[in-house]
């Protein structure tokens, strides 16, 4: 039988124990103002930087929408019911083509894989197509789903300002100047492509006029992909903030997609944005990874530069391994949780997961609004830059050089009056023009 003193001493424990458990949650309730993450992420639902859907719509169902359901999805880490488990109110979705199609069909693929989004986000009432800040506030005062356009990689506009301006007339409102293949006008963080090496030149005069005709669209500049020597070129251009959409912490992971220290306090002073990415080997720098690898990185970036400096890209659908209880979107809440036990505040998570973001829109597009008097750039690229096989040079046909129809044999006379009557028909539009 205990005695009397032990009872007593087990009874003064407990109340001691429950005593410190109260503070410490008076405490978080005091850092967080929130009663719990579900309570917080409602409040300031997530602006996620970056996801690959419409890709694994590509490969796995050749874009046939018809043919699945978004809000139940199968194979992938994304659907509508996960973003709603995972509180995410805004979504960034890349439109991606492979780097081979560069030099052929980039800019129709990547018409097509627009055209997906689009569908998906005005065909799905849960979804809102939206072009400006202020359509994103309104999509979550009306409950809905925002759907962002990216693309990710300058080799979609095959070096034409004007493919450009199109994209952004189709909903398009942020690029990235590469993805793992250099353009003729931007270097990329990978060498994995052996196209348009460079010497001492990581952002070409074109380039430059590229980053200046964004600034005047208002069209966010994303640097995610690009070379370190690219992004410094950018940071000192640019006349707006820029992003990483899905990046990480190079001191914490030494992979060259993440960002080093000195181009992080540059991306301060831009007033820009980090958006974490979440896939393994730029976490953890191994094929394994858990929420703590992840919130490392938060944390390092905010001693160094800043919570205001971060937000979240997930790189969900894009990236093939993620964190252990962060398979999916529907997991963000476990990485809000984490964050709150490291003690960072209602209003550092609130820049996080939200205003961060949504700052450096409303920045962008006060540059846009500056430079609304700036007419539309008619800066060509030189065709020796873009030297591109599939690339046409806009002149008369010189008859000389086409093949004679005296030369052709039976089977050939036909094609080679096409031919010639083509060439006089263009000829004879050219000396009209």
């Amino acid at each position: 039988m205990p005695s009397w003193k032990s009872e007593k001493h087990a009874s003064h424990s407990f109340w001691m124990q429950f005593i410190e458990a109260l503070v410490v949650f008076s405490l978080c309730a005091k850092i967080c103002g929130c009663s719990d993450v579900d309570e917080l992420m409602s409040t300031y639902p997530l602006i996620d930087g970056h996801n690959d859907l419409a890709l694994q719509l590509r490969i796995r169902h050749n874009n046939y929408l018809s043919q699945v359901d978004l809000r139940n999805l199968s194979k992938v880490s994304t659907d509508i019911s996960r973003f709603k488990a995972g509180h995410v109110q805004t979504q960034m979705f890349a439109v991606y083509v492979l780097c081979g199609a560069q030099q052929k069909d980039a800019v129709r693929l990547t018409l097509e894989q627009i055209d997906v989004v689009r569908r998906m986000c005005t065909e799905y009432q849960e979804f809102e197509l939206v072009t400006s800040v202020q359509e994103l506030k309104d999509s979550k005062d009306k409950g809905k789903i925002a759907c962002l356009i990216s693309i990710e990689g300058g080799h979609s506009i095959d070096s034409s300002l004007p493919a450009l301006r199109m994209f952004y007339q189709l909903g398009v409102r942020s690029m990235g100047l590469t993805h793992s293949c250099n353009t003729p006008w931007a270097e990329s963080s990978s060498t994995f492509y052996p196209v348009y090496k460079r010497e001492n030149n990581s952002l070409t005069s074109f380039g430059k006029v590229v980053v200046e005709e964004m600034n005047r669209l208002g069209m966010i500049v994303d640097l995610s992909h690009t070379s370190w020597n690219t992004s410094f070129a950018v940071l000192s251009h640019s006349k707006a903030p820029v992003i990483f959409s899905h990046s990480s912490s190079y001191s914490i992971c030494n992979h060259s997609r993440n960002v080093p220290d000195n181009l992080l306090l540059e991306l301060k002073k831009n007033q820009g944005l980090i958006m974490v990415n979440l896939h393994n080997t730029f976490v953890s720098c191994r094929d394994e990874a858990n929420i703590s690898h992840v919130a490392d990185h938060f944390d390092y970036i905010k001693k160094l530069i800043g919570a205001e400096s971060i937000g979240i890209g997930g790189d969900y659908e894009g990236a093939t391994s993620f964190p252990h209880g962060l398979e999916d979107v529907s997991k963000y809440p476990a990485l809000i949780q984490e964050l709150l036990r490291r003690n960072w505040t209602e209003n550092e998570l609130a820049g996080v997961l939200r205003h961060n973001f949504l700052r450096v829109f409303e920045q962008v597009e006060r540059v846009r609004d500056k430079l609304s008097s700036n007419l539309p750039s008619e800066v060509q690229i030189p065709f020796e830059e873009a030297h591109n096989p599939c690339r046409l040079v806009l002149r008369r046909p010189d008859p000389k050089s086409l093949p004679s129809d005296q030369s052709s044999g039976a089977e050939g006379g036909l094609p080679g009056l096409l031919i010639l009557a083509t060439a006089l028909v263009l000829s004879r539009i050219f000396l009209i023009e």
